[in-house]
């Protein structure tokens, strides 16, 4: 093992790079480069694209380089092959120790890792894990339901496994996760070693996420009354089954609620039978779809709500908007068996529920409507809880040690 981490140089690879922070243009993944260098490691990033639209950027010890911006030369080539391009250009210049690849983008050099003598770690996203969180978070609780889920998980799992996350697993010295359930299906399912795996929670640096008021203005440009009680919620829109189990819960809330009123953020290849299935419902004039929003209007419209609604279960990662969300003292509803399972504590700081029961949402959000439910002490409390998780000292502590071990197998 090296001795002094100043002597480790990291690459990061990331395809995107997410701004989640007012307070930084570059989101986690800088806070983590920067966090590295604070510790004496030398760090590169190389991503697809930044705000900045620039190939090359230096910044706090930091060299990143952006493959789709301007100036570069790999713009027509695949990503993938210009992250190992690139990459193969900064090694031979100043060969690399470590490289954490943040998805799968990275896969050809973790390959040819050994020949290039660098160990190489991979977050958990870069599997394909969630599409099994996706299937069980959509099940019935029926015999005809969990025979049908139990066929589409083998289904998944081996077309997943055989596909492309035995390849990415057999070539990882380790894997980072960010919740239990990620580490035990990886262990027992995908038999991967546990002591290769480690837990470190990504998320935004909260401590410059200052409470903010409802933007009146925004609901007024809206059209939307100020007594009017707002649930939000986000999508990529590529799974329609989620998003008629919203629509239905709401259906039945608009009929009692004559003041709610439900935002959908996002745009996606199902966006225009969204709106049919809208107008069908006869909901157009409660249900607001926006398409796809900046940053800052997203915080916007965090702040606007009453109700973070997401029973996504297609990440195994934790939401920068749930996060957000939660530091905004909104009431979140959230799938049981989603990552949001390990941090809201079930009619404590939020509520969880199975996405299929819409029965069950749409009489939790009547309740909260009416005022039944004490909203202002359990969001107190899930915003308590963000500070206390998502502190990048720690994230960066936790790289640290993690980095240390990983490099320390190399004696092996």
């Amino acid at each position: 093992m090296k001795k002094l981490s100043k002597d480790i140089n990291v690459c990061l690879i990331s395809r995107r790079f997410q701004i989640l922070s007012r307070a930084t243009d570059m989101g986690y993944i800088w806070s983590i480069a920067t966090g590295l260098v604070e510790q004496g490691f030398r760090v590169t990033v190389i991503s697809y694209s930044s705000p900045m639209n620039k190939f090359e950027i230096e910044r706090e010890g930091v060299k990143a380089y952006f493959l789709n911006d301007a100036g570069s030369p790999f713009i027509r080539t695949s990503f993938d092959e210009s992250v190992y391009q690139k990459f193969m250009e900064l090694h031979k210049a100043k060969p690399f120790d470590i490289v954490h690849s943040l998805d799968a983008s990275g896969l050809k050099i973790a390959k040819n890792r050994k020949a290039l003598k660098v160990r190489f770690a991979f977050d958990v996203e870069a599997t394909q894990i969630s599409q099994i969180f996706s299937i069980i978070g959509m099940s019935q609780e029926t015999v005809g339901g969990i025979l049908t889920t139990f066929a589409a998980l083998l289904y998944k799992f081996l077309s997943t496994y055989l596909g492309k996350d035995r390849e990415i697993l057999k070539n990882a010295d380790a894997v980072f996760v960010n919740h239990p359930q990620q580490r035990v299906m990886l262990e027992r399912y995908y038999l991967y070693p546990d002591f290769h795996i480690y837990s470190i929670p990504y998320g935004v640096e909260v401590s410059g996420l200052e409470l903010r008021e409802k933007p009146l203005e925004l609901k007024k440009n809206l059209g939307l009354p100020e007594i009017s009680q707002i649930a939000l919620t986000l999508s990529d829109m590529t799974d329609m089954d989620e998003i008629k189990n919203i629509l239905s819960s709401f259906e039945k809330v608009a009929l009692k609620k004559p003041n709610a009123h439900l935002i959908i953020v996002g745009k996606g290849p199902l966006m225009n039978q969204i709106e049919l299935e809208v107008l069908n419902r006869v909901l157009g004039s409660r249900v607001i779809l926006t398409g796809a929003l900046k940053s800052q209007d997203l915080f916007d419209y965090i702040s606007l709500c009453d109700i973070f609604v997401n029973l996504s279960s297609r990440t195994t990662g934790l939401e920068p908007a749930q996060i957000e969300a939660m530091s905004q003292k909104k009431l979140i509803i959230g799938s049981e068996v989603s990552p949001l399972s390990n941090i809201i504590e079930d009619g404590m700081d939020g509520f969880l529920i199975r996405p299929a029961d819409t029965e069950s949402m749409a009489n939790l959000i009547i309740e909260i409507f009416s005022g039944t439910i004490p909203i202002d002490e359990m969001g107190e409390k899930a915003r308590q809880k963000v500070l206390e998780m998502f502190d990048r000292r720690k994230m960066i502590g936790g790289l640290y040690n993690a980095y240390l071990k990983i490099l320390g197998a190399r004696a092996n």
